[in-house]
């Protein structure tokens, strides 16, 4: 320990026995599996926090002091829950500033691992690639989505309100397969990525990282995994907060892990390492979550289920005029984008009626957004938003006049592929001022209502199409294609539907 007793921040993935700990260590503890539940997870409305009991009068818990052994204090005698205020300015778009502090001692200790490490300030830098808070949101559904193929039947996303401070969180729960210890790490690292049949969404092994960062300035992740018929269960911790009140040079990310024990029939702690190292991450996890002890952090997999994955983003970032980015007060159905919504009070009919087309709506509302999210939804998949189910919505059946027109992209080295486009008049057109096309890429929006034709003298005006290209390649953040050649013919091609129809 430093002078001043000022903890060290150690490296959480080193193994070295003899480093000495930055928090104090804290005993092994058994975990009792979950009971069974009378309501499932997607029938909650606002999620509050699930906390541990607390103990009757006479129970003690263990309360480090500094420098010396822990002794057992009244559970009053305990320290504030709440954090001091971080240092971390709220606004997304000016949180970028970072002064290392520090550097991490296992890069200068003798016998060091040689690794490249990477800048907490990349982190940010990195969530930038998302300018629309929708676009990382829709990253977290992708990933459920694409979870169907184990099993998963709902993603939840809801409001979730912060122990330690009373703030609204986001969060997003699928029952999906889960990730094992070596999974939740993948996830949680940099440019890994299993995802590359043309089955999943997802293909750079950066939509987690991106996504939440850009949301919020921390994420906590809750999984249990069956693989090999051993369940797991892990929890891991990205924060930016962490990272910048430590002032590290390093990405640490403290995880932990358990095993359930057939013998004792309960989940008890999976050492990686030694007990050490778990000890320090748990203590991290304890004092930079919205979860101040084990048995609090334990508790978040009640409503999980036999497998599953829960992703809660706290410390969510605030806009250039000072207000939370994601407003969860104006629609208690709904997730809206502070400020947005910018309805201009009109008797015209022609206004009235693009304004409240999902055109326009999806701009501003979550659940306009997420209806038209995939092309297709699986049948037995539900997308729950706020504790009530969205209805995919096809904008082909807004279309009068339809017509399907088929599109051959010429890509060297490839089979000749053929696109078919359904083009029509959206309804109420030419009043409704809408128009362009909704280009999809394996099932997922990519540009919604593109337009690829001037509207002067009303040309194209109400006429809209939907596609599948799954011949080009979408940007990181899935809200543009790459500006290749086939991107450019395929434009060309848009423009002359519209103008031919």
């Amino acid at each position: 320990m430093r002078s001043g007793g000022v903890a060290e921040v150690i490296d959480l993935s080193s193994d070295d026995d003899e480093e000495s700990l930055p928090f104090p260590s804290t005993s092994s503890v058994t975990v009792a599996p979950s009971s069974a539940r009378d309501v499932k997870p997607y029938e909650l409305a606002d999620v509050k926090p699930l906390l541990y009991p607390i103990q009757p009068p006479g129970c003690y818990a263990l309360v480090p002091v500094k420098d010396e052994d822990p002794v057992p204090l009244p559970l009053a005698a305990e320290a504030p829950r709440v954090l001091p205020p971080p240092r971390l300015c709220r606004q997304f778009w000016k949180s970028g500033e970072y002064v290392v502090a520090r550097r991490n001692p296992d890069a200068d200790a003798p016998g060091g691992r040689n690794r490249l490490r990477i800048n907490p300030k990349f982190l940010h830098s990195n969530a930038t690639s998302h300018k629309w808070a929708f676009g990382a949101i829709a990253e977290l559904l992708d990933n459920a989505i694409d979870e169907v193929n184990n099993g998963a039947t709902f993603v939840r996303v809801n409001k979730f309100t912060n122990p330690r401070d009373g703030s609204p969180s986001l969060l997003v729960q699928d029952d999906g397969g889960g990730m094992d210890p070596d999974a939740l790490r993948c996830c949680m690292s940099f440019g890994f990525s299993d995802k590359q049949s043309d089955a999943f969404i997802g293909q750079y092994g950066n939509g987690f990282k991106t996504s939440t960062m850009r949301l919020g300035a921390d994420v906590i992740v809750f999984t249990q995994n069956q693989k090999n018929w051993t369940p797991t269960r892990s929890i891991g911790l990205l924060s930016y907060t962490f990272l910048m009140e430590t002032g590290c040079d390093d990405v640490l990310v403290p995880t932990v892990d358990y095993q359930y024990d057939l013998t004792t029939a309960s989940y008890t702690q999976l050492l990686r390492h030694n007990q050490k190292l778990f000890s320090s991450n748990l203590a991290i996890l304890s004092k930079w979550s919205p979860f101040a002890s084990e048995a609090e952090l334990l508790k978040q997999f009640d409503d999980i289920g036999e497998h599953g994955t829960k992703i809660i983003v706290f410390n969510l970032w605030f806009n250039d005029d000072g207000d939370m980015e994601l407003d969860f007060n104006s629609d208690k159905k709904d997730i809206l984008i502070t400020g947005a919504q910018k309805k201009v009070k009109t008797n015209k009919h022609e206004k009235l009626v693009t304004q409240d087309y999902i055109a326009n709506r999806l701009r501003y509302s979550l659940r306009a957004y997420a209806s038209i999210l995939y092309l297709r939804v699986p049948d037995s998949f539900r997308i729950i938003l706020r504790g009530k189910d969205v209805e995919p919505h096809n904008v082909v059946n807004d279309l009068l006049y339809r017509e399907c027109v088929l599109y051959k992209p010429q890509i060297a080295g490839l089979p000749e592929l053929s696109i078919v486009t359904t083009i029509g008049f959206v309804k109420g057109a030419p009043d409704t001022d809408v128009q362009g096309f909704n280009v999809y890429h394996k099932n997922r929006l990519i540009t919604p209502f593109w337009k690829v034709a001037s509207n002067s003298y009303g040309k194209g005006r109400g006429v809209v199409g939907i596609l599948d290209a799954s011949f080009i390649k979408p940007t990181h953040d899935k809200q543009d294609f790459e500006k290749s050649v086939l991107h450019q013919r395929l434009e060309n091609r848009l423009k002359e539907m519209t103008y031919e129809y």
